[in-house]
C-alpha cells in the first residue's frame, strides 16, 4: 500500500512517514500543492493525508480540483484547523476523513486502516490463502497459528500477492506498492525480495506457493496452480 504525505512541516512529515513505513506503507512526502499534483499525475495512490495550510495555497482548494477532475483517492485531511466549519467545509469538498493536530499517531494509523476497508478499497482486515493468514492490522503473518517473523518489504509483497492471488501480479506493481519515489535500488531488487520471501513462507510449512512468470512477474496459489 502506497501513501502521499502532503505536509510542509518537515520534522511532522517525516514523523508520520516512519511510522507509516514501520506498518508496512511506502510513502511519499510532498511540502507543496504543486508537487502533490505531480505525484498523484503520474503514481496511483491508496491513500493521500493532506494538510491545509501548505506554502503555495489551501489544501481545500487542491482537494476540490483533484475531486473535479475525477481522481478518487481517499484523502484524509491532517491540519491544526479544529472549527466545526472548516471540518464541515473540508468533509463537503470530498475528504474521507479529518483528524486535528495534535494527534495520536495510532489514531491516524487506524484511520488510514479503516479507510483502505471502505467498499471498493483495498485492504481487508484479515487474509487468508491456504493455511497462512495475515492480520493486516497488527501486521502479522501466521502459519497453522504460528508466527513468523517478516521483514518490512517481505511483508508488503506478500500483502499484495495475497490480495491478487491467482492471478498475476506484475514487477511495476510490487515495486510501486513498496518502494517509495526516488529510492535507490538494484536492478534484480524485486527478484532478491520474492526469493527471500519465498524461502521464508516455506521454511515455515506454508501450503502456498509463489510462482514466477517469466518477463511479467509473479502469481500466489494455494498448492499447485
Amino acid at each position: 500500500m502506497r501513501l502521499l504525505v502532503v505536509e510542509d512541516n518537515t520534522r511532522l512529515a517525516k514523523y508520520v512517514s516512519i511510522a507509516c513505513q514501520a506498518r508496512g506503507f511506502a510513502v511519499d512526502a510532498v511540502e507543496s500543492l504543486a508537487d502533490a499534483g505531480a505525484a498523484i499525475a503520474n503514481i496511483i495512490y491508496d491513500v493521500v493525508v493532506l494538510d491545509l495550510g501548505l506554502p503555495d495555497g489551501d489544501g481545500i482548494g487542491w482537494l476540490r480540483s483533484i475531486r473535479r477532475a475525477n481522481v478518487q483517492t481517499p484523502v484524509l485531511i491532517l491540519t491544526a484547523r479544529g472549527e466545526a466549519r472548516t471540518v464541515v467545509e473540508g468533509l463537503d469538498t470530498g475528504a474521507d476523513d479529518y483528524l486535528t493536530k495534535p494527534f495520536d499517531m495510532d489514531v491516524l494509523l487506524a484511520r488510514i486502516r479503516a479507510l483502505l476497508r471502505r467498499p471498493g478499497r483495498a485492504l481487508g482486515a484479515v487474509l487468508i490463502e491456504g493455511n497462512m493468514t495475515f492480520d493486516t492490522a497488527a501486521r502479522e503473518v501466521r502459519v497453522r497459528g504460528q508466527f513468523i517473523e517478516l521483514g518490512r518489504r517481505e511483508t508488503g509483497s506478500l500483502e499484495l500477492l495475497m490480495r491478487r492471488s491467482g492471478r498475476v501480479v506484475a514487477k511495476s506493481a510490487i515495486h510501486d506498492a513498496i518502494y517509495s519515489h526516488g529510492e535507490e535500488l538494484s536492478s534484480n531488487a524485486i527478484e532478491v525480495l520474492i526469493h527471500r520471501l519465498r524461502k521464508r513462507i516455506q521454511e515455515a510449512g506454508a501450503d502456498i506457493e509463489i510462482h514466477t512468470i517469466r518477463g511479467v512477474g509473479y502469481m500466489l496459489c494455494a498448492g499447485s496452480p
